[in-house]
């Protein structure tokens, strides 16, 4: 099923997810496809931390626009541990392909991590899954700006930590 968000056509899907890493940290989020068309409008300022030119301001001011729009209210789950925990993230997440083996879901990975993912899914086998790796996001695409939200919340995470 597709249709139209803005003026490019989408799959419908029931869940978007997002893995991810950065550095010593790994981190999901789930976000239900009823919560898309309030979140899309308030990430118009993200982009990937790695792009940013003044990253130390960059990370002030999206840390303070995430609190101020409360961003992480959008998400079903939103998950960051350390990398050593990464067997903990992806069993979260298979869980939740199981208990949502009806909906389509749209999954996003981590590069490095793709093909290991792929086979812990074809395990659980869940069908309507959408498995992609992350650089084969469109830049400007719905799915795209949703994966800057994790990406810039691991980033923030990780400099805390400093």
């Amino acid at each position: 099923m597709k249709r139209i968000l803005g003026d490019e056509m989408t799959e419908q899907f029931d869940y978007y997810i997002f893995i991810d890493y950065s550095e010593s940290l790994i981190g999901y989020d789930i976000l239900e496809r009823d919560k898309l068309n309030g979140l899309l409008p308030k990430l118009s300022r993200f982009r990937h931390y790695k792009n940013s030119k003044k990253r130390k301001l960059y990370i002030k001011k999206i840390s303070e626009t995430i609190q101020r729009e409360n961003i992480k209210d959008y998400f079903f789950k939103i998950k960051i541990k350390n990398k050593n925990n990464s067997l903990e993230i992806y069993s979260d997440v298979l869980e939740f392909l199981k208990k949502h083996d009806s909906c389509l879901v749209f999954i996003s990975v981590d590069d490095n991590q793709f093909r290991n993912f792929q086979k812990l899914v074809k395990i659980v086998n869940v069908k309507g899954t959408k498995i992609i790796k992350e650089s084969e996001l469109k830049q400007g695409s719905v799915e795209y700006k949703i994966s800057l939200v994790l990406d810039n919340l691991l980033n923030i995470e990780r400099r805390n930590k400093k």
